[in-house]
Formats: structure tokens, C-alpha cells, sequence
């Protein structure tokens, strides 16, 4: 059995793109050992309990807080959440085109936008933070380190995806993040 701090993770990043750049991202973010404590799936429909509840609110604020995020589909299920975050241009930023930021040191008071690694991030800090003061349980992980993401490359790859996520509950039974289907390995740290 290979000791926890000996796995390697293998990145599922487009090598070279700058992740702060205007895009639309799949993304799904996993809670920790995919307990689902985000409510259940009845008749093919998501029903959120208050953990799923804050969940919601958390990904709302996201767009809230940066200018540059617009949220499309998403869904909370279970144990995870999947969603559209589109990055966009228009947020006080310059020299953003798509994939590449150009470096401008004679303006260093502008804002900067955060990547997309860091809005989850944030997005994360902000539900854990609220999950566990209703849980009472401090300083406990909610969801698993790291996030999937996928650059959508056009209008009918993002349609596609929009469709995979609001018909997610009705596939509940099939999903890969149900531990009924596919159980944790027994040598999961």
C-alpha cells in the first residue's frame, strides 16, 4: 500500500493556458470521501438540505464578489456540485485575451482577477467556513482537495454540458460519484 504523501496527482490542466483568462470552465467539485450531505435525490429531482442550502448561497456569492465570474447551469447533488463559471472580460482588467495575460508593471495599482483555481478555492473556504459552524465541528474538511475543470471550447460543447448538468439528478442512479455505484477503495486515505 503506497503511504498518502508518496501518490503523485496528475494535473488535468491545458498546458500553458492562463486560467484567469476570459472562458467558460466545467467545473465539479467533490466533497471530501464523497459523503453526501448535501440532501437527496427523490424522483429524479435534487432536494437540498442546509448544508446544500449554503452550498447554493456560496456559489451565488461567487458572482457577487468578482466582477469577472457569471455563473451559468449548475447543480448541487449529494455529495457534489457541478457548474459553469464563465470568466469574462469586462471587469476593470486589461490586457485579458483569451488564454493569455499580458504583463503591464507600469500599472500596478489595477486590480487583478483571480483564477479560476483561486474562485473555487474561495468558493470552498466560503461553504466549509458556514457548513461547519452549523456542524459545529471546526477547522473539519467539507470537500476533497482540488476540483475537475474543462475549458468549453464552443456554443455546442456548452450546450452540451448544460444539458449534462441540469439532467444530473435524473442520473443519479448511474452517477460515478454515487458511493452506492462506485464504492471508496479500501485503501483510501
Amino acid at each position: 500500500m503506497l503511504d498518502g504523501s508518496m501518490i503523485r496527482r496528475t494535473s488535468n490542466r491545458l498546458q500553458g493556458w492562463n486560467y484567469a483568462a476570459a472562458a467558460a470552465y466545467f467545473v465539479t467539485i467533490v466533497v471530501r470521501d464523497r459523503a453526501c450531505i448535501f440532501g437527496e435525490i427523490i424522483e429524479g429531482a435534487m432536494v437540498v438540505n442546509r448544508f446544500g442550502s449554503i452550498v447554493v448561497d456560496s456559489w451565488h456569492w461567487l458572482s457577487e464578489q468578482y466582477d469577472h465570474v457569471e455563473l451559468d447551469a449548475y447543480i448541487v447533488m449529494p455529495n457534489h456540485l457541478h457548474g459553469i463559471v464563465v470568466i469574462t472580460e469586462d471587469d476593470g482588467c486589461p490586457n485579458v485575451k483569451a488564454g493569455i495575460v499580458e504583463a503591464d508593471d507600469s500599472k500596478p495599482n489595477l486590480p487583478r482577477r483571480k483564477p479560476l483555481g483561486r474562485l473555487i478555492g474561495a468558493f470552498k473556504t466560503v461553504s466549509t467556513k458556514q457548513i461547519n459552524q452549523l456542524r459545529s465541528t471546526p477547522d473539519e474538511s467539507v470537500w476533497q482537495r482540488g476540483f475537475y475543470d474543462r475549458i468549453i471550447r464552443n456554443e455546442a460543447e456548452f450546450e452540451a454540458v448544460r444539458e449534462y448538468i441540469l439532467g444530473n439528478p435524473a442520473k443519479w442512479e448511474e452517477d460515478a460519484e454515487n458511493p452506492s455505484i462506485t464504492p471508496l477503495p479500501a485503501d483510501h486515505v
